[in-house]
């Protein structure tokens, strides 16, 4: 059910069942999948791919053009995934030429009110983004890593998975994975998520083991050339720790520490 009131461009293709609330604006090329419920006053970008049982509330902008000065028209795209449910006056823009001008976003993602999420970032699955956090470009969030309100994310950060950021964090390095960063006296990590880690299923023998990694990293004084060589001895008979190896090896801009 399409309100006669929604602007659908001719080039867009709806699949059957999709229902779009009054004044809902849906751009050149946009795709969106079977099950979708958009709400009154979303605006669906140029060329973005919308896929299933996503539900947009009003006031949305899902997949317009990048916020960036050196966009200057280029294909620019914003793919959605499956079951997401995206808040009221939430904002997600399309990627830019800096790297395949595609912003990622998986599936069974919840996006609160307010949240902005930047050109080319790449968003997992079962991510929660609470009221009014701002992730800049290029940032990565593995799934499910929560970012607390109103928190802030530096341009090119990474965020692992099962990670935990208090409100009003300024993340401005990566954040490995199954961390809790607390805001207050200032920035920085706080042990493991625990709590998040046993409601997804975690031993507590893998989760004490988690614990050792994050002792190995943040309390023993170590560089962290020498904290990998021991999380590298521990990967052997614990797996999950791999997810702080990939992430230290791989970091740009360092880890919070």
């Amino acid at each position: 059910m399409i309100d006669p009131s929604a602007i659908i461009h001719e080039s867009a293709k709806i699949a059957d069942d999709v229902i779009i609330g009054p004044y809902t604006i849906v751009g050149e090329n946009a795709q969106i999948g079977a099950g979708c419920h958009l709400s009154s006053h979303v605006v669906i970008g140029k060329n973005a791919i919308i896929g299933k049982n996503n539900r947009i509330f009003q006031f949305a902008s899902v997949g317009e053009e990048p916020i960036d000065r050196t966009f200057h028209g280029e294909f620019s795209q914003l793919i959605l995934g499956d079951n997401n449910i995206i808040r009221e006056c939430a904002t997600i823009h399309g990627g830019t030429a800096k790297e395949d001008g595609i912003t990622r976003v998986g599936n069974n993602n919840l996006i609160m009110n307010y949240v902005h999420i930047g050109h080319d970032c790449h968003i997992g699955n079962h991510v929660t983004l609470v009221n009014s956090a701002g992730l800049a470009g290029h940032v990565h969030v593995d799934d499910h890593a929560t970012i607390g309100v109103s928190c802030g994310v530096h341009q090119f950060c990474h965020i692992g998975s099962y990670a935990f950021i208090s409100h009003m964090a300024l993340i401005t390095q990566d954040v490995p994975p199954y961390l809790m960063v607390a805001s207050s006296p200032k920035t920085s990590p706080c042990g493991i998520n625990v709590e998040g880690l046993k409601r997804a299923g975690f031993s507590s023998s893998t989760i004490r083991s988690l614990r050792e990694a994050y002792k190995i990293i943040y309390r023993q004084g170590l560089r962290l050339v020498e904290a990998i060589e021991k999380l590298k001895e521990l990967e052997k008979t614990v797996p999950e720790v791999s997810g702080f190896v990939t992430l230290i090896e791989q970091s740009q801009r360092g880890i919070i520490r």
